[in-house]
């Protein structure tokens, strides 16, 4: 096992307490090799999170520290930062609670400013209500615009991992159509600029980026649709002038397998589905979503809260497990890229 300094702490917000947060984590954490890559701390709330050790049926150790420095990060004990938000009494596995929605969103400020602060080296969240924070009247919808309001970052940049495979997005919850209309060569030009600098702070010199094309075959130079020809191909092209390595449009129906199989080092999806489909089919459980642009690095699982299986100790750990190692993974180099 590496030495315990030398392993980065990763801060893990417990997540909605009426969702499969909870019990993924202690079923994640309950894996040693977590233990030899990272030191985990916990941001949540002890109750539910022994609620949750009782769900999947394990035989684990709450320490509960004020501060991560306190950790004893060892194998078979979890170190917990409590907050005494949730009235267990109360608490409605699997229900929409204005409770749980406050819950959340306080477990991912203390990550935040514990990170924000040098404290901990990374963020791995778990699932989150969108309506559980509407019922809480949280001023956010979703982890991006919380990590983005309390940052002060206007426009952070997802990524997903999969594998071999890393996947940007230009776009992200809109229409198709109104999609299409974000498409356009002065955005997919500085999205490539974006992309390259995220890769840099990841370890990744020198990235070669392929953009997906948005018609069949990239619209056979105009016949069936004029975005590659009017705004893809000339962003690609001012990008590439300035030193970026970049490619496309690349028929969408190739890259991504392309990108997996190491042509290129990252794709640039154009819209949402676009993307998350070729990440999905690939491997739904070990598709990680990290975002970029922030002052740290925060990774996530890409599922929601699964009410309906909460709460019966069913849940898979799997994307738990692969979140707290890609922040693990990528950490060091990451601070390190930062303080050059």
């Amino acid at each position: 096992m590496t030495e315990t300094s030398e392993r980065p702490i990763i801060a893990i917000p417990m997540g909605d307490p009426a969702g499969i947060g909870p019990e993924i984590t202690v079923k994640a954490l309950s894996k040693g090799e977590i233990y030899e890559v990272c030191r985990p701390i916990m941001i949540g709330n002890k109750e539910v999170m022994n609620q949750a050790i009782g769900f999947a049926g394990l035989d684990l150790y709450l320490n509960t520290v004020a501060n991560p420095s306190e950790g004893k990060y060892q194998h078979g004990t979890i170190d917990i930062i409590h907050s005494d938000n949730v009235d267990i009494q109360k608490l409605q596995v699997g229900e929409v609670q204005a409770m749980c929605g406050q819950a959340a969103f306080d477990y991912i400020k203390t990550s935040i400013e514990f990170a924000n602060a040098g404290i901990v080296d990374a963020i791995a969240t778990t699932p989150i209500n969108k309506e559980s924070l509407k019922a809480a009247n949280v001023p956010y919808i979703g982890h991006t615009e919380m990590l983005a309001g309390l940052t002060g970052v206007d426009d952070p940049l997802t990524m997903f991992e999969v594998h071999s495979l890393r996947i940007f997005f230009l776009t992200r919850h809109l229409s198709l159509k109104d999609a299409i209309g974000q498409i356009t060569a002065k955005r997919v030009y500085d999205y490539l600029h974006r992309c390259t600098a995220a890769l840099n702070l990841l370890g990744i010199d020198n990235p070669k980026i392929a953009v997906a094309g948005l018609n069949p075959h990239s619209g056979e130079h105009g016949l069936f649709g004029r975005e590659e020809v009017d705004e893809i191909e000339p962003g690609v092209k001012n990008a590439c002038k300035d030193g970026i390595h970049a490619f496309g449009p690349v028929p969408a129906d190739s890259v991504f397998h392309q990108a997996l199989h190491g042509k290129y080092d990252a794709v640039l999806s154009l819209y949402h589905d676009q993307g998350h489909i070729a990440a999905k089919m690939t491997d739904f459980e070990r598709t990680i979503s990290i975002t970029n642009g922030l002052p740290f690095l925060r990774t996530s699982v890409d599922h929601g809260t699964a009410f309906d299986i909460a709460g019966t100790g069913i849940a898979a750990s799997v994307s738990m497990e692969e979140a707290i190692k890609l922040a693990a993974k990528y950490a060091k180099q990451f601070r390190a890229a930062q303080k050059a």
